[in-house]
């Protein structure tokens, strides 16, 4: 008699796209920039007419200086007002942050988002060759998350 075998046939294991999941592969790559001698005033402007909370501070090489955001130009607004000192008067670089942490464009998404949550920071520069090339946000990182969840993480 012969061996009877009670396996079924195989069948094809799914293969997945293989989707970038590089910080770079989401990174903003077209950013409104601010300078160190800009006044805080205009840098509130832009961020009202943008529609965004902050942006990187660079020089005319394109090296990062620092960052600033909404809360450093209300912190601005509130010193003037306190000290009634003239707010047209004030520059970014009295303001802005400038111990900027920032994230290597080659680190997983996955990983970034770990940052995200141990440092409470809301975006981070990208640099290259000591020059600034982009920012990942929070924002981005979800946008990457629900592309990957397309393929990722359903059940099977």
């Amino acid at each position: 008699m012969g061996i009877i075998s009670f396996q079924g046939a195989r069948t094809k294991t799914k293969k997945y796209d293989e989707t970038p999941i590089k910080v770079s592969d989401y990174m903003t790559k077209d950013l409104i920039t601010f300078h160190p001698n800009q006044p805080v005033m205009e840098v509130i402007e832009t961020l009202i007419k943008h529609r965004i909370s902050g942006g990187p501070v660079v020089d005319h090489n394109n090296k990062l200086l620092g960052v600033i955001s909404e809360g450093d130009c209300i912190k601005q607004l509130n010193e003037s007002r306190y000290y009634n000192m003239p707010i047209d008067d004030a520059k970014v670089e009295n303001f802005m942050a400038k111990n900027v942490d920032t994230i290597d464009g080659n680190l997983n998404i996955f990983d970034a988002a770990t940052k995200f949550l141990q440092t409470k920071r809301r975006r981070f520069p990208i640099i290259e060759d000591g020059k600034l090339v982009g920012q990942i946000s929070q924002k981005d990182v979800m946008k990457a998350a629900l592309k990957l969840n397309s393929q990722n993480w359903r059940d099977k």
